[in-house]
């Protein structure tokens, strides 16, 4: 496993450093002078000038670039161009929001997601597994934040059972303010790791092991548990890795619905002042989240499956 681990991390630099390369082109091709942005419209050419030399605009492009990798690799970001706070503060205080809600809106997509897939394998053809089928559809149909505004103007402005907006203070309240928009993530990644549940179970039914341990006389539910969903998990754990990386692109549109702190509403923010620190460092925290997601979901592969780790 160790071996494995090690190759994935090696293969992962280069999809950081094109990443990297993208944000640094794509920051330099947007419509926009950050030094306008910030100063305003009432600047004078001298001041947007000794502006851009203050952030390192007026370097040569190629220095710009090295300077940006060096940076990003020891994750020193420099300061905002808004507000001149450091940006790797910035994103200290805004990560954890971020993660608690990817964390809470798999758990929940999991709980769901896994049972009712299961359920409606074994109950192929019956209410609930049309009852299942539906679910899934509406949440393919249904946008992550359209199901985010439904559930704020129902249970936090008509009912008022949840606040409206913020990330909330101490455990008990970051848990509150969490609830809804942890749910309108969780529900719709349910929808599709139920649909592939349910998928790979049933191909996994009509393996020869299976129908051998039913010869055999094991009951049903120790067939279905122990021979036939372990195997059907390698398909579900990719789910949940790409459930688990929509969820990270999903929480930009909930943070902003429900006025919640978090690396997506930072970015968003970022993105409309044209501060390039801390849009590049928000993409660069972003990527790192996905080679650390596709990184434990083939440590989990191979802790399901130890062959998955020796073709590897």
């Amino acid at each position: 496993m160790g071996r494995t681990i090690a190759r994935r991390l090696v293969d992962a630099i280069p999809t950081l450093l094109l990443v990297l390369t993208l944000v640094f082109v794509a920051m330099r091709i947007l419509p926009g002078d950050p030094a306008l942005a910030v100063l305003g419209e009432h600047a004078t050419q001298a001041q947007l000038a000794e502006f851009r030399r203050k952030i390192g605009l007026d370097l040569p492009m190629w220095q710009q670039y090295l300077s940006f990798i060096v940076n990003s690799a020891t994750f020193n970001f420099g300061n905002s161009f808004a507000n001149n706070f450091s940006v790797s503060q910035l994103v200290r205080l805004n990560l954890p929001y971020t993660v608690e809600l990817t964390i809470a809106a798999t758990i929940i997509g999991t709980v769901i997601a896994i049972p009712v897939g299961v359920a409606s394998a074994v109950n192929r053809g019956k209410a609930i597994d049309s009852g299942s089928r539906v679910f899934s559809l509406i949440g393919y149909a249904v946008p992550d934040f359209f199901l985010g505004a439904v559930l704020l103007i129902v249970f936090a402005l008509n009912f008022g059972w949840f606040p409206i907006n913020g990330g909330g203070d101490g455990f008990a309240d970051r848990m509150w303010h969490l609830a809804l928009p942890a749910l309108a993530l969780g529900l719709i990644k349910a929808a599709f790791v139920s649909r592939l549940t349910r998928s790979s179970l049933l191909e996994v039914a009509r393996k020869d092991y299976v129908r051998t341990a039913r010869a055999k006389g094991a009951s049903e539910r120790r067939v279905i548990y122990l021979h036939a969903l372990r195997n059907a998990l390698l398909p579900v754990i990719t789910g949940l890795g790409l459930s688990i990386l929509s969820t990270l692109s999903g929480s930009v549109a909930i943070e902003l619905i429900f006025g919640r702190p978090g690396l997506g509403s930072m970015l968003v923010g970022a993105i409309e002042t044209r501060d390039y620190p801390v849009i590049q460092a928000g993409i660069v925290v972003f990527s790192l989240f996905v080679v650390l997601v596709n990184l434990a979901m083939d440590i989990i592969y191979t802790l399901v499956d130890p062959r998955v780790g020796d073709v590897a």
